[in-house]
């Protein structure tokens, strides 16, 4: 096991930790170039994970107001990255769970191609072949899929799959262990394909 400190020396090699380190100095220049560099992604992760684009700026707004709130006691235990999308997670899961509560609504999902709707068609672990749809009507579809998912596994497949964490990084943003990650994914993967069934038929099977 690698010792805390070494752990904390070798993830200061990330720009985004030594730029926040400069904000918990009281460099606000910093903090601003943080917020250029992930505002966009943190408004599209907020964005699937609420289907609002109105809530997403709120959460969005929200999760960098925690950041430079927290920049005086910010100890660079983890890639920058990672830390930023677990303040997301935990956004996200209040809203989820005080929406819980509300009158349910129909979900108004976007059909323009646009970084709201980023769904890689490459990756054959999560979506089956595509020749019988087009790109477009898939992608719409996932995203409704993936946005009716338990809010654990919603938040697991677009941590890892859209985002691009690793296993151990969307564990330590989701404060659980690699292998209940894997078990998150493994039951996404499966209710995907179940109810993308009746669009692809028997294409679903082949993967």
């Amino acid at each position: 096991m690698v010792p805390r400190e070494v752990k904390e020396v070798v993830r200061t090699d990330d720009p985004d930790v030594a730029l926040m380190l400069l904000c918990k100095g009281g460099d606000d220049v910093a903090f601003s170039q943080l917020v250029e560099k992930y505002e966009d992604r943190v408004l599209g992760l907020a964005y699937r994970y609420l289907g609002d684009r109105g809530l997403a700026e709120d959460m969005a707004q929200e999760a960098f107001l925690r950041v430079y709130r927290a920049r005086g006691r910010y100890e660079p235990r983890a890639k920058f990255s990672t830390w930023l999308y677990r303040i997301v997670v935990n956004l996200a899961l209040n809203e989820l769970r005080w929406q819980r509560g509300r009158p349910s609504v129909a979900l108004a999902v976007k059909t323009e191609t646009s970084s709201n709707v980023n769904i890689d068609h490459t990756d054959s672990g999560l979506l089956p072949p595509m020749e019988t749809l087009e790109k477009e009507e898939l992608a719409v579809r996932i995203r409704e899929i993936v946005m009716e998912l338990p809010e654990n596994q919603r938040i697991a497949i677009l941590l890892n799959k859209f985002e691009d964490l690793s296993y151990e990084e969307t564990a330590e943003a989701m404060e659980m262990s690699v292998a209940a990650v894997k078990s998150l994914l493994t039951r996404a993967r499966v209710k995907i394909k179940e109810r993308l069934l009746p669009y692809l038929g028997e294409d679903v099977h082949a993967m």
